[in-house]
């Protein structure tokens, strides 16, 4: 069962929503980056596609607590936030997974940017969702 209400989910899988992924430098400051976001509703997992030996695939190999805030990008007075931990970190279908992202995001075929090492899908169990709208 999802643990992300319905109504929301066009913003972690239809629309682009630019989204902050907050995860844990080793320090334990918070490390704050905006991302593309995608939500797996059957798994119930929050999933975010980054590169191998970025910051943020390196902080939830060292603190799994990671956390995402979605607005709406037609109206910010709509918005999700999911809290909760990083239970996998895979490469399977991550550079596919990626192309759909760009189809989403950019409306093109295939990611644009060179991939130096490899893709790696970051999948978060959410613990603690809130959501927010004017309409209630």
């Amino acid at each position: 069962m999802s643990s992300i209400p319905e109504e929301y989910h066009d913003l972690v899988m239809e629309k682009p929503t630019f989204t902050t992924l907050t995860t844990m430098l080793p320090t334990g400051m918070p490390h704050m980056t905006i991302v593309w976001i995608d939500y797996n509703p059957d798994e119930d997992r929050v999933l975010v596609n980054t590169e191998r030996g970025r910051r943020k695939e390196k902080n939830v190999q060292n603190d799994p607590h990671a956390g995402i805030l979605a607005p709406d990008p037609e109206s910010w007075w709509r918005w999700l936030s999911v809290a909760g931990e990083v239970d996998e970190v895979t490469t399977d279908g991550a550079r596919d997974h990626i192309d759909a992202l760009t189809r989403r995001y950019l409306g093109e075929e295939t990611y644009p940017n060179p991939i130096q090492t490899e893709r790696v899908i970051i999948e978060i169990e959410p613990e603690h969702v809130i959501t927010f709208s004017p309409d209630g």
